[in-house]
């Protein structure tokens, strides 16, 4: 394997330091993803730097200039706090004929905009929830035609932000309600589309062209109470507490027939290039109690931290964690990115 030199980019803050000392399951800091990726790819051979950035591009561009990196492992999630300039930051290494890991900025552009998205898989006609957008500043008036109960989220936020069993909502005054605490507090349109009961599935892609979906992997909530709406809130995701308590837990889906679990891996091969997406992500599905899946929706670039669900599932593969990053390097090199043309 050739030794490369790799430029980390990591928010500013995360920059991880040289060992996890200190720190264990119980008190995971906020850096865990950056440390893992950052040791691993060292412990494999290669010479990383992590470059912590937040509103200025200059450390990127004397880093690019000076250091001459083979690629530069693209963690960013934002930039200036906005989550939604991670593609600027792509578009600036294209633009300075940078390699880079992950998605490429149409790709990231797709899918940060759930509703254009959406837009995007029903006219290639794969299975979404129906939907509308209630626009930041606008006047809000219930939709007729979605019926209730209706799941109501941040349009462009991930990781859950924002996301509580009161974003599930069963009559038009709770849809006003949770629509205007979207507004207020994101701070970016609503999307309310149609709540889908079922199991909740995950689907890892990897690839840019040749495209290999990996393990199917399920969130169990096994302990939730029936009231309770079986969604990845933002206390299912990052409460260790709550998780407990709930029994909630991900692993490889089990009870899918193979002709179903090949149904899926073609349609998420069909969303991953129908938004344009390279690199490696993640598919959110609901397979419904009637056999119905349901694309909810793509995430690209998704965690990477060791022992996180995409990592976990790639591992069931057959895919260590240092082949798996090996691999998303690689693919960053191959990227045909119009420069390169």
């Amino acid at each position: 394997m050739r030794k490369l030199r790799i430029a980390a980019l990591v928010r500013e803050g995360l920059v991880p330091p040289e060992t996890f000392e200190g720190f264990g399951p119980d008190n995971t800091p906020e850096w865990k993803m950056e440390f893992d990726v950052v040791a691993t790819l060292s412990n494999i051979g290669h010479e990383v730097r992590a470059l912590g950035v937040y509103d200025d591009l200059g450390p990127i561009r004397e880093t690019i200039l000076q250091w001459k990196p083979h690629v530069a492992f693209m963690m960013l999630e934002e930039f200036l706090g906005i989550s939604v300039y991670d593609q600027a930051i792509v578009s600036y290494l294209e633009l300075m004929q940078q390699h880079y890991t992950g998605c490429n900025p149409r790709g990231l552009l797709l899918t940060h905009d759930k509703a254009l998205s959406k837009k995007i898989m029903q006219f290639h006609r794969i299975p979404t929830p129906r939907f509308v957008v209630f626009a930041h500043g606008r006047k809000v008036k219930p939709p007729s035609r979605l019926r209730y109960p209706i799941f109501v989220k941040s349009a462009i936020e991930d990781a859950s932000y924002g996301i509580s069993q009161a974003s599930v909502v069963t009559n038009d005054q709770a849809l006003l309600e949770r629509v205007k605490f979207v507004h207020e507090h994101a701070k970016t349109d609503a999307i309310a589309e149609e709540y889908i009961d079922g199991r909740e599935l995950y689907v890892g892609v990897v690839g840019n062209h040749r495209l290999q979906t990996l393990p199917i992997w399920e969130m169990h909530f096994s302990r939730m109470p029936e009231e309770l709406a079986r969604i990845a809130t933002a206390q299912v995701k990052w409460n260790p507490k709550y998780q407990k308590k709930h029994g909630i837990e991900t692993r490889a889906a089990e009870d899918i027939s193979p002709e179903m679990r090949s149904n899926i891996n073609r349609l998420c091969k069909r969303v991953y290039r129908a938004l344009n997406m390279s690199g490696y992500g993640r598919i959110d599905l609901r397979l419904s109690p009637d056999g119905q899946v349901y694309v909810l929706e793509a995430n690209a670039n998704p965690n990477l931290e060791f022992g996180e669900d995409f990592a976990e599932s790639a591992e069931s593969g057959g895919i260590s964690y240092e082949d798996l990053l090996q691999r998303i390097v690689n693919l960053g090199l191959r990227y045909s990115a119009p420069w390169k043309q």
